[in-house]
């Protein structure tokens, strides 16, 4: 491609270990490499980088302008971009880039990535072919995306599986799927549906799983439904700091939205949703990992009570000692008793 902002991209597609690129100005290029933020000996034409926008959101089938100066999309290799206009930044359109790690595509090709072994590999498959409903949880960057996508890639064939994003990040094989994505206020549909209108027509497409790329706001009261009405084995990410965390920001997110539910019944409807929290994190020395599996067991009183099944050790995620209450579940769905004897 002759515009110079493509070509930057496509030398940078060859290189391996770029989680992050990001134009700050046509001068101002960094990329972030295992965890380091790298400044680019590099310059693109401005007049390039302004075609460059222009022709993501027509790829992408928004309006980006004046009245809709921020475009959130994807590219042609499924990374995620971000882009606001130069109306509000002082050099230019700033520009973000987070790239879809073609590397990975499934636990066979982790190759130590997420500092997870062999045998919590097997966990990790047991969770998806027993059907337990799984949220992953992690902050900016840890790659909720890519781990959601592993687990994703262990589903049956024979399931139909319903995936519900705001921009299409999740990338899996599977035909028996139809992905939905919501239409924002910059797009050109006359009547954009929003995130929970997509979740509650998933209800009538006969899906064996749902899956929502991101809670971000009313959706997750109904993801809390459509787990607890029989679709087992049902997926979502969210942004929160621990597994703790993540269940107080699902109960904000409701609240946020307007539903007048007493905490304690809200908390019931959590804890009987979700099985399983994976929390991801970043660490300077391995990178990405999984730093906890935890389980949700229940309530005492209105407190929802959790277990540590795995935590970060010296050796990578390490077994805590503490048998899941739903071993039998995960039995059945193919792990084996020694798991809980000789990790």
């Amino acid at each position: 491609m002759s515009n110079s902002v493509w070509k930057l991209i496509e030398e940078l597609n060859l290189k391996s270990g770029i989680s992050e690129i990001i134009i700050n100005s046509p001068t101002l290029i960094y990329i972030e490499r295992d965890g380091d933020l790298i400044r680019l000996n590099a310059q693109i034409n401005a007049q390039d980088l302004e075609g460059f926008c222009q022709e993501i959101a027509n790829k992408n089938h928004v309006v980006f302008n004046e009245e809709n100066p921020i475009l959130d999309g994807v590219l042609p290799d499924g990374s995620r971009i971000n882009i606001i206009s130069s109306l509000y930044t002082t050099s230019g359109p700033a520009v973000t880039i987070r790239k879809y790690l073609k590397e990975i595509n499934s636990f066979d090709t982790l190759d130590g990535k997420f500092n997870i072994s062999d045998k919590w590999i097997k966990f990790m498959q047991a969770l998806v072919s027993s059907k337990s409903n799984v949220m992953i949880s992690g902050g900016t960057g840890v790659g909720k995306t890519t781990f959601l996508n592993l687990m994703l890639q262990e589903i049956s064939p024979t399931e139909r599986i319903v995936t519900i994003e705001d921009t299409r990040e999740l990338s899996f094989k599977s035909q028996n799927t139809v992905r939905l994505l919501t239409a924002n206020a910059n797009s050109r549909t006359s009547n954009p549906l929003d995130m929970r209108a997509l979740v509650k027509n998933s209800l009538r497409m006969r899906p064996d799983r749902i899956i929502i790329g991101e809670i971000r706001g009313a959706e997750a009261f109904d993801l809390m439904q459509v787990m607890n009405t029989g679709h087992e084995g049902s997926m979502c990410t969210v942004h929160a700091n621990s597994p703790g965390e993540s269940l107080l920001r699902l109960e904000n997110l409701i609240y946020l939205s307007g539903f007048d539910i007493p905490l304690q019944a809200l908390r019931y409807q959590i804890q009987t949703a979700i099985d399983f929290i994976i929390q991801l994190e970043r660490d300077r020395d391995t990178g990405r990992l999984v730093s906890r599996v935890t389980e949700v067991c229940g309530m005492e009183g209105d407190k929802i009570l959790l277990q540590d099944i795995g935590e970060k050790g010296v050796h990578g995620l390490e077994f805590t000692g503490l048998v899941p209450m739903n071993a039998q579940q995960l039995i059945d769905g193919g792990l084996t008793k020694s798991f809980f004897l000789d990790i």
